[in-house]
């Protein structure tokens, strides 16, 4: 081997160690600005429950050893991000703008995978997480416009908006609500997640109307109109509802409840049911007092076909199911 050959050799073994180490130093800034803005929710978090995030609180959501959880606190004290108290850590005006923007980002992102990926609602927390700090503020703001700005994600909770404004909702969990009161759910909590993959299973949806028919130290029966879920106390608690008194439960039925050649009255589209998908079922013409009726199962009784306004629409079960339904007759 000759001396030039050598020399190329070096060089490139030069070149590719340089940007090498760029590809890692760029890795690492990424990996640091996800870590800032996740400590920036968790803060978040804290405050909107009344109660202030703490060094351990943050090890733990975050998974970080105390050294590293020190050293981040450190530096996000420094850009001005977070202020230490008495209490425990607290967000300067900064920071709290800037946990309302990634906030915004995740929710949306959630918003867009369980109405147009389709994503099964017991996923879209976690891929929300992995890809909310790869969006820039004109790609939010974009997302945003095209799902039609909504208001609340898929579990209930509300987004903020583009100004940082971030509504507060009350709601009740569903274990302190009292027996055989109408109640609309309005907010699923996501974590941990193996309780709310139990809550995703059962078919529940913020916007639903339910019932709870016996509540003891074992268990929580409660119905839809429809179907009857038995739940353990601690996953009933991550189920939070609100008083209604503007439906009766025995006459809102789901759509894909018709039976063909049965006809009934569009009451509404569910409530977290946003975006795309609910301008096209409006588009189609599901609005509320429209007339509708099941015509007939395609070959495999999915989907189905139905007359409204004149028209003969087909949809899918689990569309169907999005578009509440009363006076429902034979």
């Amino acid at each position: 081997m000759n001396d030039f050959t050598l020399i190329i050799i070096a060089l490139i073994t030069i070149v590719a160690a340089i940007i090498g180490w760029r590809v890692w130093r760029r890795y690492q800034a990424l990996r640091q600005h996800a870590r800032v803005e996740d400590a920036l929710k968790h803060l978040h978090a804290c405050e909107w429950r009344g109660s202030h995030a703490t060094l351990d609180s943050l090890c733990g959501a975050l998974r970080l050893s105390a050294a590293n959880a020190v050293r981040l606190l450190t530096q996000m004290e420094k850009e001005g991000l977070l202020r230490t108290t008495t209490d425990g850590l607290r967000l300067t005006p900064e920071g709290e703008r800037m946990a309302l923007a990634i906030i915004r980002a995740h929710r949306l992102l959630e918003r867009y995978l369980a109405d147009e990926a389709r994503m099964p609602l017991a996923q879209v927390h976690t891929e929300a997480e992995r890809r909310e700090h790869e969006l820039s503020p004109a790609a939010i703001d974009a997302m945003e416009a095209a799902l039609g700005y909504p208001t609340i994600d898929p579990h209930g909770d509300p987004i903020p908006s583009a100004s940082g404004e971030l509504a507060r909702r009350e709601w009740q969990p569903l274990t302190a609500w009292p027996l055989s009161t109408l109640a609309r759910i309005v907010h699923l909590e996501d974590e941990p997640a193996a309780l709310f993959a139990q809550i995703a299973a059962m078919g529940l949806r913020p916007g639903q109307i339910v019932q709870v028919i016996e509540s003891n130290a074992q268990r929580l029966v409660l119905s839809d109109g429809n179907l009857t879920h038995t739940l353990a106390p601690i996953v009933a608690a991550n189920i939070f509802v609100v008083a209604d008194s503007t439906q009766a439960l025995a006459a809102v039925k789901r759509l894909s409840s018709l039976k063909p050649g049965q006809q009934a009255t569009v009451y509404a589209l569910v409530e977290s049911l946003q975006g795309f998908t609910r301008r096209r079922l409006l588009d189609l013409g599901m609005t509320p007092g429209a007339h509708i009726t099941a015509e007939m199962p395609s070959m495999f009784r999915d989907p189905v076909a139905y007359r409204v306004r004149g028209t003969l629409i087909a949809l899918r079960r689990e569309q169907a199911d999005l578009v509440l339904i009363k006076d429902q007759v034979s």
